[in-house]
């Protein structure tokens, strides 16, 4: 039945129901068959569960934060001072486009808001500029699916509420690899102007030869006021100075002020933001709920244990467990969008990872890297349909796709990289809090933290992960 239930669940999702409802709905009408009357309780209790669960609270200032900056005009002004800065190198507003989109990423965490803002202010400048569409398509759309690694990453917290684990070490352990990911995508960007340079031409001289004060005024008033923001938000964070829920409504109050200064805040935008705020931390919630009746009616019909047996009965060493559970997770990023990867089949590996000596916040690293893929392939490619929506008309969705295919290798790439050098994940919180090194049991998994460590809810200081 267990099995069944989630058979009939993917069936349903893809004829287009709404996700957390029909999460709801299996569970409901499953847990009803497997134990009764008993399965209203569990929505009761499980509903409840999740609206008092601390560590969802950041969801909802970091996305009042991030739709704030988005509506305050703030994107034209740092792209332009990006521009002027990198005018003198190769592919300069590819790179232009990708820094801007690492940082403002990092202040909205919402995908969607970055590709479209992005589509409509840089794609057009790169393709004026005699990029190849694919390029600028590829850029584009990779660059603002950084927001699901970089951290304050939404995705995160979700996989931190899920897994049982301190958001705090989610966020140090995902800071390196996200660089590394930004980096090597601007690398690429500079390598296709050099090799390429007819896919992306330099700018005229007018435009590279800015005098250097005109270039560091632009820089102090766009570029330095955000970036000071997202590093006070997430160095308290990191620092242990603020919980990700305290820094989240700092971060909210200090872009409300940041778009008073741009004199960019009115009545109305305030109005959009809280709304906007309000249907996407409902939609958080109403995911939660749905999922976590899912998952108990799935495991109370035996459908866990199925897999669990299935899975260990397989071959397996920690290596090919990892590459079987990136596979799957590739595979579902097709059809599926993140948030019901997270919610719905992570939770399946979940009880895994402790029999093959992996820690789940390595784990969660590696699938927020995979989840990168999710929005850049088809056939579903998120990022790739935000961009068509507000792409020129004769910018067609097969060159986008095409653009955004040497990006998914680099993702790939720097998912190896990350399984071959564990320290690209576990420097940072050794380094911050003192956890444990990797075992020479499992020398490329960082071990699962101790019992009553720093799988603590997230309101726990710095001294307690020590």
């Amino acid at each position: 039945m267990g099995l069944t239930q989630l058979i009939l669940f993917l069936f349903f999702i893809m004829l287009g129901f709404p996700i957390a409802f029909t999460l709801m709905a299996m569970g409901l009408i499953f847990g009803y068959f497997g134990m009764g009357d008993r399965v209203f309780d569990l929505l009761v209790q499980r509903t409840y569960a999740v609206m008092s669960n601390d560590v969802l609270i950041s969801v909802p200032l970091f996305v009042f934060m991030g739709y704030i900056i988005e509506r305050a005009n703030i994107l034209d002004r740092l792209f332009r001072s990006l521009q002027l800065a990198s005018g003198g190198l190769p592919g300069s507003l590819a790179v232009a486009t990708l820094a801007t989109c690492a940082l403002f990423a990092t202040a909205t965490g919402i995908v969607g808001a970055v590709v479209t803002l992005m589509g409509l202010l840089a794609f057009p400048a790169m393709l004026r500029a005699g990029y190849d569409p694919r390029l600028a398509a590829g850029v584009t759309c990779a660059g603002g699916c950084l927001g699901i690694l970089v951290p304050p990453s939404i995705m995160l917290i979700l996989y931190g509420a899920t897994a049982g684990v301190s958001v705090v070490q989610l966020y140090a352990a995902a800071f390196i690899p996200g660089v590394t990911l930004a980096m090597l995508y601007i690398l690429y960007a500079i390598g296709v102007g050099i090799i390429r340079p007819e896919m992306a031409p330099r700018l005229p001289p007018e435009e590279r030869n800015v005098p250097v004060g005109t270039i560091i005024l632009s820089l102090l008033t766009s570029f330095f006021p955000l970036a000071l923001l997202i590093a006070s938000v997430l160095g308290s964070i990191l620092m242990g100075l603020a919980t990700p829920s305290e820094a989240a409504a700092m971060g909210s109050l200090g872009s409300v002020i940041l778009a008073i200064a741009y004199r960019a805040f009115t009545w109305q935008k305030l109005k959009e933001s809280v709304f906007l705020t309000a249907r996407t931390s409902a939609m958080v919630c109403w995911l939660f709920v749905g999922s976590y009746i899912f998952s108990s009616v799935f495991g109370y019909l035996g459908g866990q244990t199925v897999v669990e047996e299935f899975v260990k009965s397989l071959p397996l060493n920690t290596f090919t467990f990892m590459l079987l559970a990136q596979v799957i997770i590739f595979i579902l990023g097709w059809p599926l969008e993140w948030t019901e990867i997270i919610v719905i089949f992570v939770p399946i590996f979940l009880p895994l990872l402790d029999d093959f000596g992996v820690s789940p916040i390595f784990f969660g690293i590696l699938v927020a890297l995979n989840l990168q893929t999710s929005f850049l392939s088809p056939p579903v490619a998120m990022a790739a349909f935000y961009l068509k929506g507000v792409a020129p008309p004769h910018v067609k969705l097969e060159q986008i796709f095409a653009g955004c295919m040497p990006f998914i290798f680099i993702v790939i790439f720097t998912m190896a990289m990350v399984y071959l050098f564990p320290g690209l994940v576990t420097w940072l919180p050794e380094t911050l809090y003192g956890t444990p090194a990797p075992t020479p049991g499992a020398p490329t998994m960082l071990d699962a933290p101790p019992e009553g460590g720093f799988q603590e809810q997230e309101e726990l200081r710095l001294p307690a992960f020590n």
